[in-house]
């Protein structure tokens, strides 16, 4: 079993910057694929933004977050980050995390909890 747990999630102002967490631990093996998402109230879950093996050179973002979010990995720490930089109102949302891995040649994807991120003056 691998477990999530994430972190760093709060209060804003517009234009200020947060920083998410996102740490691994259990049967890990190998974490192919790290990703996160957000869904705001009333609307559908959608990808912001992942990493695959490769750091940075794998990293793809959701067209709204560009130029603001970076997304990177910390594999000794199997522990994947978020910063969020210039914030807007509509970035307020539940983030939570995905990873998908492999352990002994078995595949599994798990999520973790959720934090919320309210960004309002």
């Amino acid at each position: 079993q691998v477990q999530l747990v994430e972190s760093g999630g709060g209060l804003v102002q517009p234009g200020g910057s947060l920083r998410l967490s996102c740490a691994a631990s259990g049967s890990i093996g190998s974490i192919n694929v790290m990703r996160w998402y957000r869904q705001a109230p009333g609307k559908q879950r959608e990808l912001v933004a992942g990493i695959g093996n490769d750091g940075e050179s794998s990293t793809h973002y959701a067209d709204s977050v560009k130029g603001r979010f970076t997304i990177s990995r910390d594999n000794a720490k199997n522990t994947v980050y978020l910063q969020m930089n210039s914030l807007k109102p509509e970035d307020t949302a539940v983030y939570s995390c995905y990873v998908w891995g492999d352990v002994a040649g078995r595949v599994y994807d798990t999520w973790g909890q959720g934090t919320q991120v309210t960004v309002s003056s």
